[in-house]
């Protein structure tokens, strides 16, 4: 076993022009009122490693141009699909339209973990909140369901861009599973 160098790992990556073109995960991630310009950035970073559907960026989340998102997603926003909505409820309702299931990724009372969802439940659009408050009550019963990342130690959240990484893969995984022969 070796690291791959550089040129090779470039040889098995889309280009930006291939990503644009490429047969998404029907995943979406929805940023309502995220503070930090860097964990957008990362976000967009994660979205295009999970070659995600969309990145919707709601309330005052940070939305591109600004070069502290450029400096995390290292290119990340020339191949991400992306809009910005200033009211999170008409994009939950726009992407509830569009044939979306809307799921929180917050703590609530339902208490249904993030390893559980449904291939039914596909295509969906993850809500991830503002990193102190996460998302609202007025925000939640929007939504179809919610989950959430079990938590085993002191803290009872995970970094905003870190959680996004963990909810994007479990959902591509269980997507995967359940069909093998997805083109994604």
């Amino acid at each position: 076993m070796r690291k791959l160098l550089h040129q090779e790992i470039l040889r098995k990556r889309l280009t930006v022009d291939e990503s644009k073109a490429a047969v998404r995960n029907p995943v979406s991630l929805m940023l309502y009122n995220v503070r930090s310009l860097y964990n957008v950035g990362s976000i967009f970073r994660t979205a295009d490693s999970g070659l995600a559907k969309e990145l919707i960026l709601c309330g005052y989340t940070p939305h591109p141009p600004r070069k502290e998102i450029e400096k995390t997603a290292l290119g990340a926003v020339d191949c991400v699909p992306w809009r910005y909505f200033k009211d999170t409820s008409e994009a939950i309702s726009t992407l509830k339209k569009e044939g979306n299931k809307i799921i929180a990724l917050e703590i609530t009372d339902s208490q249904k973990s993030y390893d559980s969802l449904d291939i039914y439940e596909f295509p969906v659009c993850f809500i991830l909140g503002n990193e102190l408050s996460g998302i609202d009550d007025d925000i939640i019963k929007l939504c179809d369901d919610a989950v959430e990342i079990p938590m085993y130690g002191v803290k009872h959240s995970l970094n905003v861009s870190v959680a996004a990484g963990i909810i994007l893969f479990e959902a591509i995984r269980i997507l995967k599973y359940n069909y093998q022969d997805i083109p994604f």
